[in-house]
């Protein structure tokens, strides 16, 4: 232990530990920009400036460690002065046109700002310009860039992607696409991970809301909205609701009150790719075509993006099965729109997603011969469904939980945990065990393989399926997917299914999702989802009834010709660089 004082107060702390760990440890906040812990510890931002009795020049916290007997100040008037210029200098090269910024009220930069009382600028300003094409699904804002390199680093050592990068040098250095590259050049998963890190508003997604509210007054356009699971995890933190408040009721109670004519529960679909997955499976595991390679999941978009470019010899071993957001979408303009007698053309498909690739995954043309057209016309994330939640004035005490419309009614446990890592394995094999072994196994059955492998930070178990082994692997992250999929083609390891998930902890810790910085949440949000699972009244997808009554009435069982010409995808047919 290390003996110290801080703001006159005497503690201790292990050694090793930095000082502002150590003010935190006595309840004492130092302010921070770019600093993201055992991720971006570079003190870049010099906001967290220190005075130690005896020195001459101010340290930085978050990356000096204590020492026996040091006596620090955290808030004294030469540290004040100091912290007050760093952000003065900051905002001269940040454009902070706060009222059009879609961070304001949740801009670590904005709220130093004005803890520090900052209402004028002694210094120049000059705000970097620099060209962005604003079709594609992350848009950055050169303007607002305060070269934290957060982006970077999140990119570079969570993710294992590398797409952000430091160019030109002194006082012209900033931070753009490796290379120099276009963005729509680069191997960019749209995980999202830079935006949720970003503190300031330079990177977002593109906002598609002006599209759904054109949708919305146009009276020849039938509005169907589906709800991704993890969206109902995290929504209310930008309201300001309590978590057991925020249902997913709620928002289709919202989307109604918006002006949607059909509001479903995506975790529906999530229980119609399982039937398709999981037969898959089942499928290639017997006829001995998962012997040198696993079967992979194919739900997350992200993941997709990644395997493509960086593994491409293993994307024969993806499940065709869509995703459940383009399932939901092809079944709309399929089924739903002859159930209600409108022309598919005059269906708009309105996704609420935690997730930024889900925009990009919406602009490949996945129809066969059904229909000739996109699954899904429009996706907002997270963020954007709470902006216009704000925009229309919709108090979140005045909503009331509806059920989703009929016909796609019904929902299962096993389609809300697909939100949370290792849900779409552990709803797959819960159907899976039911094909093989002819009875449901006990829901809980599967919570023993959440035992994660610190190597890969991944879930790995051999399950026992009434005498047939099933070795299976839940992996998210993409820095941990390269990990795992290197051991896999070294041949270190073998499994007969993966589930891959792009964003850490899954969905719910989607790039699309509210941001909280300085906090990662994926956690909270995915116990959430499996408290739901927990409670529902159905936990297995193959006893949805609606799905069933879907295979009954159009598609007749699981990979019939129908449901593979509606709900299934050739993976080489279409380019990661074209369908942005």
């Amino acid at each position: 232990m290390v003996n110290l004082k801080i703001d006159h107060n005497e503690i201790s702390v292990p050694e090793g530990t930095t000082i502002m760990e150590a003010a935190a440890l006595a309840g004492i906040d130092i302010p921070k920009l770019c600093y993201l812990k055992d991720i971006n510890e570079i003190a870049a931002c010099r906001v967290c400036l220190v005075e130690v009795v005896g020195k001459e020049k101010l340290v930085t916290a978050c990356n000096n460690k204590v020492q026996e007997g040091l006596e620090i100040l955290t808030n004294s008037p030469k540290v004040r002065v100091a912290r007050k210029q760093n952000v003065q200098l900051i905002l001269s090269q940040h454009d902070f046109k706060c009222a059009t910024c879609v961070r304001s009220g949740n801009c670590t930069l904005q709220t130093l700002s004005n803890d520090l009382n900052i209402i004028d600028l002694p210094f120049k300003e000059r705000v970097e310009h620099a060209p962005w094409d604003k079709n594609f699904p992350l848009i950055r804002d050169t303007e607002k860039c305060i070269k934290c390199m957060r982006c970077i680093q999140v990119c570079d050592k969570v993710q294992g992607l590398g797409i952000w990068d430091v160019t030109s040098t002194g006082s012209r250095t900033t931070v753009n696409v490796k290379g120099n590259r276009k963005i729509t050049d680069a191997d960019c998963a749209l995980c999202g991970q830079c935006i949720t890190h970003c503190p300031v508003g330079a990177l977002r997604e593109r906002d598609d809301t002006e599209k759904v509210w054109e949708a919305i007054a146009d009276e020849k356009k039938t509005v169907v909205v589906q709800i991704a699971p993890a969206v109902r995890a995290a929504w209310g933190e930008a309201m300001g609701m309590k978590r057991e408040d925020a249902t997913v009721g709620k928002i289709l109670d919202a989307w109604k009150r918006m002006g949607a004519d059909y509001v479903f529960d995506t975790s529906f679909s999530a229980d119609l790719t399982i039937m398709e997955e999981a037969t898959e499976f089942l499928e290639r595991f017997q006829n001995g075509s998962l012997n040198n390679w696993p079967m992979f999941t194919s739900c997350c978009p992200g993941w997709l993006r990644f395997v493509k470019t960086q593994f491409p010899e293993m994307v024969p071993q993806l499940s065709t099965a869509k995703s459940p957001q383009q399932m939901f979408g092809a079944v709309m303009k399929t089924y739903f729109a002859q159930s209600i007698g409108v022309d598919p053309e005059n269906i708009v498909t309105v996704s609420v997603m935690p997730c930024v690739a889900k925009k990009a995954e919406a602009n490949m043309d996945f129809y066969y011969k059904e229909y000739a057209g996109k699954d899904v016309d429009i996706v907002l994330t997270t963020r954007e469904f709470t902006r216009m939640l704000r925009e229309t004035h919709i108090r979140p005490e005045v909503l009331t939980d509806r059920k989703p419309d009929s016909l796609m009614q019904e929902w299962t446990g096993a389609g809300v945990i697909f939100g949370a890592t290792g849900g779409v394995m552990e709803a797959a094999l819960r159907t899976a065990y039911h094909a093989l072994s002819g009875k449901n196994p006990d829901p809980d059955f599967f919570h023993d393989i959440r035992t994660v492998n610190e190597e890969y930070a991944l879930t790995e178990a051999n399950l026992d399926f009434n005498g047939t082994t099933v070795r299976t692997a839940i992996v998210s992250g993409l820095g941990n997917t390269r990990k795992l999929l290197e051991a896999i083609r070294r041949g270190d390891v073998s499994y007969d299914f993966v589930e891959v998930m792009a964003c850490p902890g899954g969905c719910v810790g989607g790039g699309g999702q509210p941001i909280c910085d300085g906090k990662e949440l994926a956690g909270v949000r995915g116990e959430n989802l499996h408290f739901l699972d927990r409670n529902s009244k159905i936990r297995f997808s193959h006893e949805n009834q609606d799905v069933a009554k879907l295979y009954q009435d159009f598609l007749e069982h699981p990979l019939s010709h129908k449901s593979h010409m509606i709900l299934h995808t050739d993976h080489n047919a279409w380019s990661m660089h074209e369908e942005q």
